[in-house]
């Protein structure tokens, strides 16, 4: 009977977290607070050669970024500390001692080469590799004995013969594997790291982890997990396997070959935490009512991991465009102008900011598309000179249509939108030129783009001076 909710990431420093491992911590830290209990927050760093300087830091600061927090861990503390694995080695062989003495476990002295002969000769022979349990019959004497003389070891399970071992798959129901399948696979390394099955299952018993919840590929693992639960007489927690994205054409493992996919890129490249954590909510996963766009206190109130599919799904990019730009819309300017600091080129004129929000924020889909819809408004523009003879009779016309609007505003006394307005809708009529042809001439005259916010906001943002300069470098083009 469990009697508290806890559930952990364990992320290891390796590299920057995916986006599916940020979407697992999503489904722990929401299970846990549904449930009133703790999320954990843990670091496998036993992998000394692939740690990467800093990455513990950056785990810690990718998390806090999507807005989630741990309750207990690195930082944080807590009574099941120290939550960093490579602080824990005489944990592990503490434990690992309790194996040894009750028969659980054995050392195992057979060198890289003769693992290597064994290995080549059972594939030759068309069997499975697999340890050949050469050391397994060894007496506990002759193995303390050549452990004293300094004779390099590493520690395996004893793996009972025939046995099935079945757990219960939150999302699958129960899966039986037979243990003949299963190695004596090594516990403690020859450098006295723990491998990471043994260093998971003693942490996630020490920690009082009630529920784990992890990716799918660990369901092969998982039996190896329940053999050392057995080994040590310990209650084995609550599974649940999460299926892996796809890549966004459905097509195998998201991977990074198909392009960023650490949980910080999409950050990056503009994209709101709380889009991104919705984004996780809804795939595989759907709200009672079928609503897409989910806080974060409702899906902590709905989330049950058994009502996630057990299917693998595409990481839909279009869905998740969507939902950003929802997001977007969401915010205040305030919010915005705030949002999207880290986004504004540096020669981007400050007094304009303002001005300019209102005019994109229904068109951004990230905040990174802050410099494709407002590079107009500052910075030189270019396009093909034909662009202005679109859908026109002759050139002439567009010259003639040029200088008439340049006269006309010229006349302005004041540059205001209503004024502007009306003065150029006014001239378009009198003068029945094509609407569609001269608005897009005029568009592309003042942007240098064909599409772009309402044109006369656009053209009011641009001001008079800036606006002249550029009808009147469109008609030198024509001239």
């Amino acid at each position: 009977m469990i009697n508290q909710v806890r559930t952990r990431m364990a992320p290891s420093p390796t590299g920057e977290m995916h986006v599916g491992s940020m979407a697992t911590l999503l489904k722990n830290y929401a299970f846990a607070k549904k449930h009133g209990g703790q999320f954990i927050l843990r670091i496998e760093d036993t992998d000394k050669v692939r740690e990467v300087t800093g990455g513990v830091e950056a785990i810690q600061a990718i998390i806090k970024r999507y807005g989630l927090d741990w309750d207990e861990g690195p930082g944080k503390g807590g009574e099941c500390g120290p939550y960093i694995q490579s602080e824990r080695l005489e944990i592990y062989k503490r434990e690992i001692q309790k194996l040894i003495d009750n028969d659980k476990a054995y050392y195992c002295f057979c060198s890289k080469e003769r693992l290597a002969e064994v290995k080549e000769q059972q594939i030759a022979n068309q069997q499975p590799p697999h340890y050949d349990r050469h050391c397994r019959s060894l007496s506990k004497e002759e193995a303390k004995r050549r452990v004293a003389s300094g004779e390099e070891y590493v520690i395996r399970l004893k793996v009972p013969s025939d046995q099935e071992i079945t757990f219960t798959d939150l999302l699958r129901g129960e899966i039986t594997f037979n243990s003949n399948l299963i190695d004596d696979q090594v516990l403690l390394k020859s450098d006295g790291y723990p491998t990471y099955h043994l260093a998971v299952v003693i942490d996630d018993y020490l920690m009082k982890i009630s529920h784990i919840m992890r990716g799918e590929e660990w369901i092969s693992s998982t039996p190896k997990h329940v053999l050392l639960y057995q080994a040590f007489g310990w209650t084995v927690p609550v599974f649940a396997h999460i299926p892996v994205f796809l890549n966004p054409d459905g097509k195998g493992k998201m991977s990074k070959r198909k392009g960023m996919v650490s949980a910080a890129s999409f950050l990056d490249r503009g994209y709101l935490p709380e889009a991104m954590l919705n984004f996780f909510m809804i795939l595989g996963w759907a709200k009672k009512d079928q609503e897409e766009v989910i806080s974060l206190d409702e899906y902590i109130k709905e989330f049950e991991p058994s009502d996630l599919s057990s299917n693998s799904v595409a990481f839909d990019i279009k869905k998740l465009n969507w939902l950003n730009g929802v997001y977007i819309r969401k915010l205040s300017s305030e919010q915005l102008k705030e949002k999207l600091v880290p986004f504004i080129p540096k020669d981007f004129p400050v007094d304009k900011v303002a001005q300019v929000l209102p005019l994109i924020q229904e068109r951004l889909v990230t905040l990174a598309d802050f410099e494709q819809l407002t590079k107009f408004f500052y910075g030189a523009i270019d396009y093909e000179t034909d662009l202005l003879l679109k859908k026109a009779d002759s050139k002439e016309l567009v010259i003639l249509e040029l200088k008439e609007t340049i006269s006309l505003i010229e006349s302005f006394a004041d540059w205001e939108l209503t004024t502007l307005e009306e003065k150029i809708m006014s001239l378009q009529e009198k003068k029945d030129w094509h609407r569609g042809q001269f608005f897009m001439m005029l568009r592309i005259a003042v942007t240098g783009e064909k599409a772009t916010p309402p044109l006369f906001d656009t053209m009011i943002v641009l001001g008079k001076d800036l606006v002249i300069s550029r009808l009147k470098e469109a008609l030198n083009r024509l001239s």
